[in-house]
Order: C-alpha cells, then structure tokens, then sequence
C-alpha cells in the first residue's frame, strides 16, 4: 500500500512539473543583464488601446500585458529561451503559428475557453534579440495572429517603452 501510495505521489508530482507559468518567466528573466522588462499597471491600459487602431480593438478586454526583450544573446541563452518558453506553453496552449529555423523562432501560442482566446504569447527570437509578450483577456485568434505576423508587437513595445520615459523621466522600466 506504501508503495501505491508513494508511486501516486510521483506521478502527481512529475505530472504538475511539465509545465511553467508566463509569471514565473517572467519573474525568473526580468533581472537578467540586458534584459528590458514591463509589465503595464491598470493605470496604464488605456495607453495600450491609444496607440493605434488596431491595437484598440485588440486591448479592449485586456487584463494583463507584460513583455521581455533580451537583447545580445549567445545560441547557448537562445536555445534556454526557446526550450523554457517550449515548457510554458506545453500542453495548455495551441500553437497558432510557429517558425523554426536557425536563425529565428517565431511561436504565437494562445490558450483558449470554447472560441475565445484568454491567453495569448508571441515569443520572437533571433541571436540579436528575443522578445516574450504575454496578454490575458479576451481576443480573437485570427486577430492575434494577424498583429503577431505584421509584427505590430515590437512596434507596441517600443512606443510603450518611449511613452512610459517620457512620463517618467529618469525612471527604468524594469520590475
């Protein structure tokens, strides 16, 4: 019986390990050198639908948006992101689109209740630099994976990033 017992528990174990929480990659990566990282407070999420039109519909509903860029990277750094990012999205979510080759990987990974997307992540790396975006909320697939493909994300993050130094002066945003 302690035997059965004791396999139960290892089984329960392993099986709530293969897989990792955005937040906790978040967490893990935001402190690293060359790391620029942003999360946007309620305060904040009426920027993210300013920015431009299609973004507006996009974050309509958004509850949480946080992005990573690294910047600088050795294959060896590449390879640990794409192999963590691979244990995030794991068995939970759906690849929408993804891209490998050797010199990018492009993952748009979503986690869906019935026909709305309530997770989305769009993971791009190249050596040069990586970027993570994770949104929680209520999107359409197609609409993500459109905005992913034009590679309006990047352009989001920079102006977010220039928008949020120019209110704050001085400050890094860097939790």
């Amino acid at each position: 019986m302690k035997k059965l017992v004791l396999l139960m528990v290892m089984i329960l174990f392993f099986s709530c390990g293969s897989h990792r929480s955005f937040q906790s990659f978040f967490n893990n990566h935001k402190n690293d050198i060359g790391v620029t990282a942003f999360q946007v407070p309620n305060f904040m999420r009426s920027l993210l639908g300013s920015i431009s039109p299609e973004m507006s519909s996009v974050f309509s509903n958004v509850r949480d948006f946080k992005f990573l860029t690294f910047k600088n990277m050795t294959r060896e750094k590449q390879q640990l992101l794409i192999k963590e990012m691979n244990m995030v999205t794991g068995d939970r979510f759906t690849d929408v689109l993804r891209v490998n080759t050797l010199e990018k990987t492009k993952i748009v990974s979503v986690l869906e209740h019935v026909d709305v997307v309530k997770q989305a992540i769009i993971f791009n790396s190249t050596l040069d630099k990586t970027s993570v975006f994770y949104l929680k909320g209520n999107f359409d697939p197609n609409q993500i994976k459109k905005i992913s493909e034009a590679n309006q994300f990047e352009d989001l993050s920079n102006k977010l990033l220039q928008q949020y130094s120019i209110s704050t002066p001085g400050i890094n945003p860097i939790n």
